[in-house]
């Protein structure tokens, strides 16, 4: 193959493929200098956690169907940059001191390219100049990478809500660096990339449901399709094999005909949708099981909340705090599920709208010759929309109920708590009664008391005394007196000090910190008093 058989503009991006996405040769007004130069930064800051380090990990399996030389099926899964190059049919030669880059062979009219890491939480098993030489290869639209960024080594997902679709349509007057005869690319085509979500039981506890632990896991998808040669891209990202190993069987030995035909670009079209489809219909696994398992364990841990004996002297469980923090995350996983479940929905219905305005398009050369299955296509995912928003509601009404349940379970805590508070009243007003009655009691014996502590004093003495009356001494009476009353006064006057201490203590903790101390000011606007707190220009209505 010659060396004008790549053009320049192609050649230049691939030389300097390392500043994807900055070498894009189609422009348009999302990929204006600036925007790319800011995708650029993103993709240097991500690369360390988005991108495998270690030569060893490496690996890209890719799989062309119906390839230029022949063959049906012709796949391998790359380990290296290198061997990369060879796969794409790229070689960098130098001409008279100038490198320049060689096409060796066509592109297949299907190419599958799955990117993966071991799980959605780690890294993906290339490198960023990998990656970088696929997308500038297939001149991938820049906007992808926003899409890729969801994966990388992280502890917990930190972008699961993340959904988008975007598309790029060049019908009519491509650039000349995309027009690639040699390539067997005409330049006119359509791109899109968009992602999907499922879910998936990731460990099963046979002794305790409520363990099982469910995983939500997204995949994103890169579609490209030359309306004139047919040629077909996927470029997959997912967290594991699950999807390759789906493609595998759709465009298998046993699969359907029109599932992996690719003689005509009417056959290539027809197999792109059914790839489509696939992908919708791996987004619907497994989220009715997922939802019913939400119910049983929010019916297991708080149905007793709506059923459960009340009444005085019946056995009832003991709600704590705990009960309403274990309700809030049963219904933030909800209300995950519906939010996942909507994104779902519009990237789906984006997807079918696109293919009708692509029918529409006058530009679109197979317009007519596929409508029917774009039509076909349309209904079967509006099938998958009607079974998400069936989904959707089921989701919500146990929302609802989770809602419900916790206002139960508050009212239940109050109901202890009102229960409580009704017992300790009681407890002290028997405590009370039994105050009262040791006051009566001392009250009782206070003057028996008071005559036995008098009489035991010298004020009067019945030892040594000839009248049967016993001696009355003054000035023991007098002695007595002044310790006695000084020390009741001085008793009585603390006792009473300590209560209005502990009085006034308990009216500041009641009041507050902030309004312990406060003084009434006038102001010179207005002859009212307010408090020093409060904003000195006052409305008037």
């Amino acid at each position: 193959m010659s060396l004008t058989d790549l053009a320049p503009a192609f050649q230049e991006a691939l030389l300097h493929s390392e500043s994807y996405p900055r070498n894009t040769i189609y422009k348009t007004i999302d990929t204006y200098p600036n925007s790319l130069d800011k995708a650029a930064v993103r993709l240097c800051e991500r690369e360390w956690d988005l991108f495998e380090d270690n030569p060893l990990e490496l690996e890209v399996p890719i799989r062309d169907l119906n390839t230029a030389d022949g063959k049906e099926v012709d796949k391998y899964n790359i380990h290296g940059y290198d061997k990369l190059l060879e796969w794409l049919g790229v070689k960098n030669q130098t001409c008279q001191g100038t490198p320049v880059l060689i096409g060796t062979k066509k592109d297949p009219m299907c190419r599958f390219i799955y990117i993966y890491g071991i799980h959605s939480r780690s890294k993906l098993k290339l490198t960023r100049s990998m990656l970088a030489k696929i997308l500038t290869f297939h001149q991938v639209m820049p906007i992808f990478l926003e899409f890729l960024y969801v994966f990388g080594q992280q502890s917990e997902p930190t972008d699961l809500l993340f959904t988008g679709f975007h598309e790029q349509v060049v019908l009519k007057s491509p650039p000349d660096g995309l027009i690639l005869p040699s390539l067997g690319r005409s330049g006119k085509h359509y791109q899109m990339c968009y992602n999907l979500k499922s879910v998936a039981l990731k460990s099963a506890d046979k002794e305790d449901f409520l363990m099982n632990d469910w995983s939500i896991r997204q995949a994103v998808f890169h579609h490209q399709f030359d309306v004139v040669n047919g040629n077909t891209l996927w470029v997959v990202v997912k967290g594991n094999l699950d999807i390759q190993q789906r493609f595998k069987s759709l465009t298998g030995k046993d699969a359907r005909d029109q599932d992996k035909s690719f003689g005509t670009p009417e056959e290539c079209f027809r197999s792109s949708l059914s790839v489509q489809l696939m992908y919708c219909h791996w987004a619907t696994e497994d989220w009715r099981w997922y939802i019913k398992w939400l119910e049983m364990a929010v019916d297991k841990q708080h149905l007793m909340a709506v059923i459960g004996p009340s009444e005085a002297g019946s056995a009832h469980k003991i709600y704590t705090p705990r009960d309403i923090q274990d309700l809030q995350i049963w219904e933030e996983k909800a209300r995950r599920v519906i939010i996942t479940l909507e994104g779902n929905v519009d990237v789906m219905l984006a997807l079918v709208a696109f293919y009708h305005r692509l029918s529409r398009d006058k530009n679109f050369t197979l317009r007519k010759l596929c409508s029917l299955d774009i039509s076909a296509f349309a209904s079967k995912v509006e099938n998958i929309t009607t079974d998400f928003r069936m989904k959707i509601k089921r989701t919500e009404f146990l929302v609802r109920t989770i809602s419900d349940r916790r206002q139960l379970v508050v009212q239940h805590l109050e109901s202890q708590s009102a229960s409580r508070a009704e017992r300790l009243s009681r407890s002290m007003e028997q405590e009370q009664i039994f105050m009262l009655i040791i006051t009566v009691v001392t009250l009782i014996f206070l003057p028996a008391t008071f005559v036995s502590t008098f009489f035991s004093t010298d004020v009067i003495k019945y030892q040594d005394s000839d009248s049967p009356r016993g001696t009355f001494s003054t000035a023991a009476m007098y002695s007595w007196l002044e310790l006695t009353l000084p020390l009741t006064v001085v008793t009585c006057g603390g006792a009473y000090l300590a209560r209005q201490y502990l009085v006034a203590k308990r009216r500041e903790n009641e009041i507050g910190p902030g309004q312990r101390s406060w003084k009434i000011k006038k102001t010179p606007f207005t002859s009212s008093s307010i408090l020093p707190f409060h904003d000195s220009t006052i409305n008037r209505y």
